[in-house]
């Protein structure tokens, strides 16, 4: 990227544009909202003026012990009301949480800290059994430039009820300036740090908002990380206090915590990837106490959503499928409540604004045709112009005209819809040919007894990358690489896409927002190997 500089101002006259702080933006919700329930979490609740109150006492107390504007603040903290409180505390401020997940450990944290050099660690005391403290006083210990930790537990009580000389006194911040530093989902190495500004962030919410149909009968579950962006602005949290609906907060990403959470809060619309809802799919078969009638959208996102799950989905769930392909660095298309369901079930919809920009492009960066598979690259006014402090990164992920380069491969349907096709990195090179995974996952989840597949190159000395094939089945029926070999050929398969390795799993390896994770099954290939060479064609 030669220095291209998106500028803001040519978005000023778009509908849900608003030249406001986050901060200022909680600021007119509570207002407006005043004692509606903003919030809920599995111990409390909290109406929109509270919410407003205790971040603006928690902002005062993390000025007074020096976090200033400008300034870059680690978070960690799980799906609990603070969290929130602490995200809207920081946006008064004007300093840029850093939205780590709880999952994160210690090679994450060190990347990070040594890149954006936080001034701050806010942190839970403890989660899941981890006890975070530690973790963070060794990262204080190893970088001089974290001055304070605070932890969530004890000291909650302070943030919340403090009383300083400047009661209510915040500096001026610039809505475009950033508000948040997302992590990239990267599958490689420290994750990328996304600058989102306030404006475009709140703006992505607000379009996200839109085209759900949300309103103020609205309840909205983040089963995901809050952290992430899909719950928290995909329209997430943030989408749903822009309308005044409730959010509820699911403690962990189980089935339990979350069909449990849906069947108490009449919850009306949430977030998932494709493995969270088969495991609540699978859940919802032998247990009859948990009610979900009052979900009218489920999300699916994150990963590519098969076929067949997604038919499964539209003929089991009393709800409205839409799937979502999004990205932290900016561009969102989901399919629309009012979509046939032809399209919803096969497609991921069109963009959430009309100023998106999307282009389909071959190797050369030439557009492709209609149908035709390419790598999507999109510029718009919610979309990333440059990733923070990452000049190399930069510029291979962005072109000279600033589009970014979302390393996904999708196409345009006849009627202008978005079909994904996989990451484009995820590209198999075997003996010189290319094959994309999801596309021979597609394949074989047509088989009768296998209920979801993934797909993976794993590195071989003949063959550059053999393909490896894991499935998990219907109530545990054995398929072997020959049976499935068989079943692709008949459906009219090309040998040199068969699994030259086929493997049984019982549970998938997942990554910290629930995701399959395929660098797992590449060290499981790894070690199985097996008699793969069988297969080889």
């Amino acid at each position: 990227m030669a220095g291209y500089k998106k500028n803001m101002a040519q978005y000023e006259n778009l509908e849900g544009w608003e030249k406001l702080s986050l901060g200022m933006q909680l600021d007119k919700w509570a207002i407006r909202y005043g004692n509606r329930i903003a919030v809920t979490d599995s111990e409390e609740e909290i109406t929109y003026s509270e919410l407003n109150q205790k971040a603006i006492g928690t902002g005062q107390y993390f000025m007074e012990k020096g976090i200033q504007k400008g300034d870059k603040v680690l978070v960690q903290l799980p799906n609990r009301i603070s969290f929130v409180v602490v995200l809207f505390a920081l946006a008064k401020i004007g300093a840029v949480p850093i939205m780590m997940l709880p999952a994160h450990r210690e090679t994450e944290l060190e990347g990070i800290i040594a890149l954006a050099k936080p001034s701050a660690y806010i942190v839970a005391e403890r989660y899941l059994g981890f006890y975070y403290v530690e973790m963070a006083m060794a990262m204080q210990k190893k970088f001089p430039c974290i001055q304070n930790v605070f932890v969530d537990g004890t000291q909650r009580g302070a943030w919340y009820e403090a009383e300083t000389e400047r009661q209510g006194v915040f500096p001026e911040v610039d809505s475009y300036s950033t508000a948040v530093l997302l992590l990239s989902g990267g599958t490689t190495g420290v994750p990328k740090l996304i600058p989102r500004t306030h404006t475009d962030y709140m703006y992505n919410a607000r379009m996200s908002a839109k085209r759900c149909q949300l309103d103020e009968s609205s309840v909205y579950l983040a089963a995901l990380p809050v952290a992430h962006n899909f719950p928290l602005c995909c329209p997430g949290l943030l989408g749903t206090f822009d309308i005044g609906g409730k959010v509820v907060l699911a403690p962990t990403t189980s089935p339990d915590d979350i069909l449990t959470a849906i069947t108490e809060e009449k919850v009306t619309i949430t977030a998932l990837v494709p493995a969270m809802v088969t495991v609540c799919m699978e859940m919802l078969e032998y247990d009859e106490d948990y009610d979900i009638s009052s979900l009218k959208i489920l999300q699916v996102g994150g990963a590519m959503l098969e076929d067949s799950l997604a038919d499964k989905i539209i003929e089991e769930w009393p709800c409205t499928l839409m799937q979502v392909f999004g990205t932290a660095e900016g561009l969102l298309s989901f399919t629309s409540p009012d979509d046939d369901v032809t399209v919803i079930a096969r497609c991921q919809g069109t963009p959430v604004s009309p100023a998106d920009e999307v282009k389909i492009v071959d190797e050369n960066d030439e557009e492709v045709p209609t149908g035709v598979f390419g790598e999507l690259l999109s510029r718009g006014p919610y979309t990333i112009d440059g990733y923070y402090m990452a000049e190399e990164t930069n510029r291979t992920s962005f072109t000279e005209d600033g589009f970014y380069r979302t390393g996904d491969k999708a196409m345009w349907t006849g009627k202008g819809h978005l079909r994904m096709g996989g990451r484009i990195k995820e590209q198999i090179n075997r003996a010189g040919e290319k094959i994309m995974p999801a596309e021979i996952e597609a394949y074989l989840c047509k088989h009768s007894d296998i209920k979801e597949a993934a797909v993976v190159g794993v590195p071989d000395e003949t063959l550059g990358n053999r393909i490896c094939a894991f499935i998990l089945t219907e109530k545990g029926n054995a398929l072997d690489v020959q049976a499935v070999h068989q079943f692709l050929k008949e459906i009219g398969v090309a040998s040199y896409k068969l699994p030259d390795q086929v493997e049984i799993i019982e549970k998938w390896p997942l990554t910290s927002v629930g995701k399959v994770d395929k660098k797992v099954l590449v060290q499981m290939a790894q070690e199985k190997r097996g008699d793969y060479r069988d297969g080889i064609q």
